[in-house]
């Protein structure tokens, strides 16, 4: 008579193993599943966000530019000039209110700085939004004067014309260039140079 009830037993554990089974696999189902959704989630998130970056089409390219140190002033062709000979001394990175001599800055460009210029008419709500941009390592901003457009976005042999200081591309363009691939000497100091009396706030 044992016999059934050890039956009935074995089955109801092997009913009980069964649904824990189940169970299990139901919780790796759900578990999975949550992580497939956040993972599909992030996917899309990126790549939004990469096709709603703001694209640089836009941003000149200048090739050739010379690297010779020269004491004396140069002369460029563009203002603010991408590159080109300069003075052996770069320019303190920060923020300038006055114009800064362009042979010292383009040196800090070849040391990867980015220059952000504008116009000196610039609204000052505009000029506060740059000076938030600038508040990195490797970046200038200053004024001027001659440039065609109101915000210039100036790295080594690139630049880019902005008709505001809330152009998205301007941070794009600092991302991708401060210190970037196109800087002739990546690393190189960016304080330690001159300030020539004219700065606000070097860095």
């Amino acid at each position: 008579m044992a016999r059934p009830q050890s039956s009935d037993r074995n089955a109801k554990v092997a009913a009980i193993q069964k649904e824990a089974k189940r169970k299990d696999r139901s919780r790796l189902f759900t578990i999975w599943g949550a992580l497939g959704l956040v993972l599909l989630l992030i996917v899309g998130a990126v790549g939004f966000a990469i096709a709603n970056r703001p694209t640089l089409d836009a941003v000149q390219e200048y090739e050739d530019l010379g690297r010779d140190h020269l004491v004396e002033a140069v002369e460029y062709d563009q203002s603010p000039p991408p590159g080109g000979d300069h003075h052996p001394a770069w320019l303190n990175c920060g923020v300038y209110t006055e114009e800064v001599p362009q042979h010292h800055a383009v040196h800090s460009l070849e040391h990867g700085a980015v220059w952000l210029s504008y116009q000196p008419d610039l609204p000052a709500a505009e000029l506060e939004t740059l000076q938030g941009l600038a508040d990195q390592p490797y970046m200038i901003l200053s004024p001027v004067a001659d440039q065609t457009a109101p915000v210039v976005a100036t790295a080594w042999g690139l630049q880019l014309e902005a008709d505001s200081a809330d152009d998205p591309r301007l941070s794009t363009f600092i991302g991708e260039y401060r210190q970037g691939p196109q800087t002739p000497e990546p690393g190189a100091a960016c304080t330690g140079g001159t300030a020539v009396d004219l700065v606000e706030a070097g860095k």
